[in-house]
């Protein structure tokens, strides 16, 4: 897989002086712009039910994405990871507490301030691909832009494309795509906006393990060569592998945080988890 510094790997990872090397990144130069969280949460609280049938997903956990990073979040089944994604992610409301975007507190929107804060802002990507089957792949990866009214950037678009390797296959419908190339056309689609945070849920749940590795690989590039912000949930210690931090929830609760994380140092963390 290419990207658009002509090369076969993603850009050098930037220190956390915003250089890469000591000079200063494509990442670095976004770094000023960037709040320090993308994302966060503070004494969220989410509970399903009421009563003593109440299910308590999340309980008080406070927690903060920094931008221009790739984040995984991980935890036993039924550990809250989804719902906290969710939350974040404006797809949920909180019980309680408060989500931030940037500087815009999504809990004070309202649904259609919502709804319009999560088309221009916030990119999605889901186990499964969620393609319009009667559209063209470019018409599938424009279609945020359209319904916004937005112009498309084709010089962006063309990078996007040519950086997945689906430049070729534009003018196919799903039908005619692979599930890799069906993804992929899904990540152009969540990238086509510049939004400020992506949200991954399972992103290669669905995918060989060969296109499931193509794709973390771009996620990752997509942080190191566009600046890009991406949060995801997943159970696969191999996925989780390629971000530079994992969170790991357990019962509602952050239970831990793992720096540059390898595939054992994830596994033996969901061990003792008991994940």
């Amino acid at each position: 897989m290419s990207f658009p510094n002509g090369s076969q790997q993603p850009a050098a990872v930037p220190s956390e002086q915003g250089g890469v090397n000591g000079q200063q990144g494509f990442a670095g130069q976004l770094a000023e712009s960037v709040p320090e969280s993308a994302t966060s949460g503070s004494a969220l609280v989410k509970v399903y039910g009421s009563g003593e049938a109440g299910v308590r997903a999340l309980d008080n956990v406070d927690i903060g994405f920094a931008g221009g990073r790739f984040s995984a979040i991980m935890g036993p089944s039924g550990s809250g990871k989804s719902t906290l994604m969710h939350c974040l992610a404006g797809l949920d409301t909180p019980t309680s507490g408060r989500v931030m975007l940037g500087e815009t507190d999504l809990t004070g929107l309202s649904d259609k301030q919502l709804t319009l804060t999560r088309r221009d802002r916030i990119g999605f990507l889901f186990q499964s691909f969620n393609l319009l089957p009667t559209l063209t792949a470019e018409q599938n990866i424009l279609l945020p832009l359209e319904l916004s009214g937005r112009k498309p950037d084709r010089q962006w678009l063309n990078d996007l494309t040519d950086a997945l390797g689906i430049a070729q296959r534009l003018r196919h419908r799903p039908s005619e795509l692979s599930g890799g190339q069906q993804q992929r056309v899904a990540v152009a689609r969540a990238l086509i906006t510049r939004p400020e945070v992506v949200f991954a849920d399972e992103p290669t749940g669905a995918l060989d393990s060969k296109s499931g590795a193509n794709l973390l690989e771009f996620l990752r590039g997509s942080v190191r060569q566009f600046g890009q912000t991406v949060v995801m949930v997943t159970h696969d210690p191999v996925a989780a592998s390629h971000a530079d931090s994992v969170v790991l929830l357990a019962d509602g609760n952050i239970a831990g945080r793992i720096e540059e994380p390898t595939q054992e140092a994830v596994l033996d963390s969901l061990r003792r988890l008991g994940g």
